[in-house]
């Protein structure tokens, strides 16, 4: 049994924007914390981070968001941002904060590349 998956403009496109969409995020985030932006300093010390650690947080986030923003490398990419993503999600359940924007977000990282890319769709596949 062979099916044709292909990824209609209008799949490819939405998946564009909402890929491109994140990425501008999560580059503004990482690029906060790695120069010691006053309000990601504050934020993640509120949350429990110690100062020193929000640098290498930053790292980490951008060098998962490059590998996401890299067609070839993007479900790489898009494993490591979820793995991130958790963390934030265990961090605001640690200090009983809605955990919604954390899930959404980790949906979405997967949405965008799964409206672009057919064999992600075929791995991944929902009954009609």
């Amino acid at each position: 049994m062979t099916t044709i998956n292909t990824t209609s403009k209008g799949m490819r496109i939405t998946g564009r924007i909402i890929t491109i969409l994140l990425i501008l995020f999560l580059l503004f985030d990482a690029i906060g914390k790695i120069a010691e932006n006053h309000y990601s300093m504050e934020g993640s010390v509120a949350l429990g981070w110690p100062a020193e650690s929000v640098r290498t947080i930053g790292i980490v986030l951008l060098l998962s968001t490059i590998l996401y923003a890299i067609p070839r490398t993007a479900i790489l990419g898009a494993i490591l941002v979820t793995a991130y993503l958790g963390g934030a999600t265990a961090i605001m359940v640690r200090v009983h904060m809605p955990l919604y924007f954390c899930v959404i977000f980790g949906i979405l990282v997967w949405a965008g590349l799964f409206l672009q890319d057919a064999r992600l769709r075929e791995m991944i596949p929902f009954k009609k």
